[in-house]
């Protein structure tokens, strides 16, 4: 299943990947070289790794209305965050992707 990612009613992102079982989240972007998918919204998580990636990333942490709680940019692969609670959905995407004007405590659209 894939979902858009709209901010400021504009869309963002398309084709977002949900992932939202154990192989999806295990995988991830992973051992490729570049991004196969636009972005992976990762459901029920309040930390993020970079392990086996190849390139950095942007990571986004959403609560449960889907308001920033904390932006990460540029996360190095082989790296860990700490725990953010009041997560519930982690947006992951290639480093440069985000709207610049982003800020935490902005509300994204999953739709």
């Amino acid at each position: 299943m894939t979902v858009s990612i709209l901010y400021n009613d504009k869309i963002i992102l398309k084709d977002v990947i949900i992932a939202d079982n154990f192989w999806c989240r295990l995988s991830g972007y992973m051992f490729r070289k570049d991004a196969h998918v636009p972005g992976i919204l990762f459901v029920a998580s309040g930390s993020m790794q970079t392990t086996f990636m190849r390139f950095n990333l942007d990571i986004v942490f959403l609560n449960n209305e889907d308001t920033v709680v904390k932006i990460l940019k540029e996360v190095k692969p082989w790296r860990f965050t700490k725990i953010y609670s009041n997560v519930s959905r982690i947006l992951e995407v290639p480093s440069g992707v985000l709207p610049s004007n982003l800020v935490e405590g902005d509300i994204l659209k999953i739709v």
